[in-house]
């Protein structure tokens, strides 16, 4: 298993500690050419909360020296490709997605992350990964398109459920169970763990003898599930976090968009941290993140039973068990505080909540959701959670950032996430300060998957950098209008090289397809 989250971040500060320390440059005379020099920045590094004032050298992608060295800016700006004055603003290592969508081959350019300071996202999520026969070869094709920020893979739980003929079926025959095993094992070896996605259809069907023996698997190749849990109701949510705590005895396990639906205030939050607090110490690696938005977003399904969710079930129940159906719907919507509170994102509906539909046909909302959408029909923004409570999961320690977005998804936490983060709780209603938000933005990310040479600014790491005034960072996508970019992040820089400037897109893509540690170097 990984090694403690707090403890991988301890060493990253102490090594970043010595980098910045240096009172000289010596590798220069070594190199006869220098692809990026930023100067006069000041320098939060992704370990450390306070900032210092220096220089950054980058060369072949990767940082090569921080710090303030006294040479003569002739002398180095001669060898230097480019120079990029900082003029006091802030650098900062790109920040990290933990859970993202989206699809590399149709819209490679990720734009609406890289314009938030996203340098590296997260995909496969919810335990739905790429329908392929080798998840392999489709990564192998991204990495030829191109891809704007960095990709860490997971294999989806669903998608290997169907693809090893479980289906739906709640106990898999012996032979499809070890041909799922087999999969995920093959995959472990260029994906970054596994996703459930406990809520849909058919991981919903799994239970706890499949869901261990899949983290068995996971834990001996040194992976993480990353999981949305079975049900986020506030009534249900704890016992959803000990399925996935049992998981977490044979592999490290992360809470996707960590959430009380219902829920209210800071208290219920603390009850939730203890929760985690007592299973981290008594062994187990379990970390969450959150997003900044009270509403959620997702397909419609979610509203409906297990019963009638996929198009079989739904066709069976429409005529076999309809006004359980109906009655089913009307008190699921109006608990999750009604029609008002369904915000359509899929057309002919976008923008129009589902009480606007019902009011428009002239028709009961469960009968527009029976007879007009139907369960795979639309995706919708659901306004059912606490800000008191959502803000207090966001201060923990243990807990990270997700947009859950992607550019497509009407819902503004695809565009304005990470830009939020800053903009309203370091900023306008200071939840932590700058220097402890850039910690959860990029080394704790980088420590829950794994990833060691990026979400740090100093010598060795991949150049993946921000340059911005926080001053001047802005949201700009809300619920009316999900899609617009971010303003802020001056200087996006992946792998090195320049991927987004003043508002303007590179011409080329400088992500890559990460692939994780091996199992002997991750321990």
């Amino acid at each position: 298993m990984r090694s403690n989250i707090k403890a991988v971040v301890i060493i990253a500060l102490a090594v970043a500690l010595s980098a910045c320390e240096k009172s000289a440059a010596p590798y220069l005379a070594d190199y006869a050419r220098l692809d990026l020099l930023i100067t006069d920045a000041r320098i939060f590094d992704g370990v450390r909360t306070e900032a210092i004032n220096a220089d950054v050298v980058i060369h072949d992608g990767a940082i090569v020296d921080v710090g303030q060295h006294g040479f003569s800016a002739q002398e180095l700006t001669e060898r230097v490709v480019r120079t990029i004055n900082a003029d006091g603003r802030v650098l900062s290592p790109g920040f990290i997605d933990l859970h993202s969508h989206g699809d590399p081959l149709e819209t490679p350019q990720f734009e609406n992350f890289l314009a938030m300071g996203v340098t590296t996202i997260a995909l496969g999520q919810d335990g739905s990964s790429p329908e392929v026969d080798d998840l392999s070869l489709w990564l192998k094709k991204v990495a030829e398109i191109g891809i704007g920020p960095n990709l860490a893979m997971f294999v989806g739980h669903g998608t290997l459920r169907s693809q090893s003929g479980i289906g739906l079926s709640a106990i898999p025959n012996p032979a499809d169970l070890q041909a799922m095993l087999s999969a995920l094992d093959r995959s472990l070896a260029y994906t970054f763990g596994l996703s459930t996605g406990l809520e849909y259809s058919p991981g919903l069907h799994a239970g706890s003898q499949e869901l261990q023996a899949l983290a068995k698997i996971v834990g001996k190749n040194g992976r993480l599930i990353m999981s949305h849990m079975r049900n986020e109701d506030d009534d249900q949510l704890e016992a959803s976090i000990a399925e996935l705590l049992e998981q977490g005895q044979f592999a490290q396990v992360h809470i996707s968009h960590l959430k009380s639906v219902f829920g209210t205030g800071a208290a219920r939050a603390e009850e939730l941290l203890a929760i985690l607090n007592n299973a981290r110490a008594a062994g187990v690696e379990v970390t969450a993140d959150v997003y900044p938005y009270t509403a959620s977003y997702a397909g419609v399904s979610l509203l409906f039973p297990v019963w009638a969710k996929t198009a079989e079930q739904f066709a069976l129940a429409r005529t076999e068990r309809h006004e359980e159906l109906r009655e089913y719907l009307r008190n699921r919507v109006n608990r999750r505080n009604g029609p008002e509170a369904t915000l359509l994102g899929t057309e002919p509906y976008t923008g129009r909540t589902l009480a606007d539909v019902s009011f428009e046909l002239e028709m009961p909302f469960e009968d527009v959701l029976i007879d007009v959408i139907g369960p795979q029909g639309a995706s919708a923004a659901y306004f059912v959670m606490n800000d008191d409570l959502q803000s207090r999961l966001l201060r923990d320690e243990y807990v990270g950032v997700c947009s859950d977005g992607s550019p497509t998804g009407f819902h503004p936490r695809g565009h304005g996430t990470f830009a939020k983060i800053i903009q309203k709780y370091v900023n306008e209603e200071p939840l932590m300060t700058l220097g402890e938000t850039i910690v959860k933005l990029t080394s704790f990310p980088a420590a829950v998957l794994g990833i060691s040479d990026r979400g740090a600014v100093r010598e060795g790491m991949m150049a993946d950098l921000l340059i911005f005034d926080p001053a001047n960072v802005r949201e700009n996508a809300s619920f009316p209008a999900p899609f617009q970019f971010a303003d802020g992040f001056d200087v996006v820089i992946v792998n090195g090289r320049v991927a987004r400037e003043n508002g303007r897109m590179s011409a080329t893509l400088s992500g890559r397809v990460l692939r994780p540690q091996t199992l002997d170097s991750a321990n």
